[in-house]
């Protein structure tokens, strides 16, 4: 049985990666708003019933990895020793899981893309509120904040702010043609968020 279900999952696996890597040729070739689900599924020679059974929207194509990403950086925070301070182990974890570096030849035009494009920009917002809801409990230890404590605003505005930073940096690094360094970019944004010069 274990055999069996390895082999489905890296079928699926598979299935999945090659749909992504249609779809994403066509974005790049001719636009996302302009790529329909039809043409997508289409060219990948599967049904449009068969797309959902991957994807839910068109958007999750480009961003599918974005809500697992958020957990890799929850096990990255948790790794960060407590007395670390939430801002820089929220550094700390966004750097060990590449979040903070990026490949220009690859990224540069889906990131064009999806600054570019409302639904695309909007869906990134919504997996990026998942993240907070990953990283506050983390943030709310560090503050020496009960778990019960649901009044205190700190954790979610510094989770908020810090991923609305990581938002402002990679825009910004879009804008610039992917020269200025991520990382510096992020590190500019938090310390002005910080209200340091």
């Amino acid at each position: 049985m274990g055999v069996e279900t390895s082999l489905w999952q890296r079928s699926r696996q598979a299935a999945y990666d090659e749909i992504t890597s249609i779809a994403m040729g066509l974005f790049l070739d001719q636009g996302f708003e302009q790529t329909t689900i039809d043409q997508i599924a289409s060219t990948a020679g599967i049904s449009r019933r068969s797309f959902f059974r991957y994807f839910g929207t068109k958007e999750d194509i480009v961003l599918g990895d974005l809500a697992s990403q958020g957990e890799l950086v929850r096990a990255a925070l948790e790794e960060v020793p407590s007395t670390v301070g939430p801002w820089e182990a929220l550094r700390e974890a966004l750097h060990a899981v590449d979040a903070l570096a990026i490949d220009p030849d690859v990224t540069m035009k889906i990131a064009t893309m999806m600054y570019g494009t409302p639904s695309l920009r909007s869906r990134s917002i919504e997996k990026h509120l998942h993240w907070q809801t990953l990283l506050m409990p983390d943030i709310r230890r560090r503050l020496g904040i009960a778990e019960d404590d649901l009044a205190d605003p700190a954790p979610g505005a510094i989770v908020a702010s810090a991923i609305a930073c990581l938002d402002a940096a990679g825009e910004v690094w879009v804008r610039g043609g992917g020269r200025d360094d991520l990382a510096t970019l992020y590190d500019r944004a938090v310390s002005a968020v910080r209200g340091r010069s």
